[in-house]
C-alpha cells in the first residue's frame, strides 16, 4: 500500500461528506466483501475508515465507522471513551465504494452538528496476513488512539 488520503467537505451546515482513498496494490489487503448496508459492531477490527466529530472546545464527540462492505456504525461519547451506542436509521451514511486494482475509494455522508467542529480522520487497514496498520491525520503519542483529543487535527467552521 502506498497511501491513504481523506477529504471532508461540508455541503450544508448540518452535513459532512467524507471521501477516503486507499492507493497501492490492493491484492495484499483484506477488503471486506460487499454486504447490504446495515449497522455492524467492531468494524475497526478489519479494514475500515473512521470519522470523529466534536463540537470545537467540548468533550463530547461522535464516532462513525465505514466499512468497504457497506456496513457502518455510529457512536456518541460524552467524553474521552465514555460511549453510548447510536442506533438510528437516519444516521445511515449511505456508503459508496469504488474499487480498481490500485485504488479503493469510500464515500460517506453524515449528519453533524452546526457550528465550529473539530475532526479526526483515520483508517484501519488489514493486510492479507491479518495484521492491522493504523492511519490518521495525526496520531497521539503512544499506541494508536484515534479517540485521543490530540487526534482532532482538522477544524471546520
Amino acid at each position: 500500500m502506498r497511501e491513504v488520503r481523506a477529504r471532508v467537505t461540508r455541503p450544508r451546515e448540518d452535513r459532512l461528506d467524507v471521501s477516503y482513498a486507499i492507493e497501492g496494490d490492493l491484492s495484499g489487503l483484506r477488503i471486506p466483501a460487499p454486504r447490504p448496508p446495515r449497522f455492524a459492531e467492531r468494524l475497526w477490527q478489519h479494514s475500515c475508515c473512521e470519522l470523529f466529530v466534536a463540537r470545537k472546545g467540548g468533550p463530547a464527540y461522535r464516532e462513525f465507522n465505514f466499512s468497504p462492505s457497506g456496513e457502518w456504525a455510529a457512536y456518541a461519547f460524552t467524553r474521552y471513551r465514555e460511549r453510548a451506542l447510536l442506533r438510528d436509521a437516519k444516521l445511515d451514511p449511505g456508503i459508496a465504494v469504488h474499487r480498481s486494482a490500485q485504488e479503493l475509494r469510500l464515500d460517506a455522508s453524515v449528519a453533524c452538528e452546526r457550528g465550529k467542529l473539530a475532526l479526526a480522520l483515520s483508517a484501519v487497514i488489514e493486510d492479507a496476513d491479518g495484521r492491522l496498520s493504523y492511519w490518521a491525520l495525526r496520531h497521539a503519542p503512544g499506541k494508536p488512539d484515534f479517540h485521543h483529543p490530540d487526534a482532532f487535527e482538522l477544524e471546520l467552521d
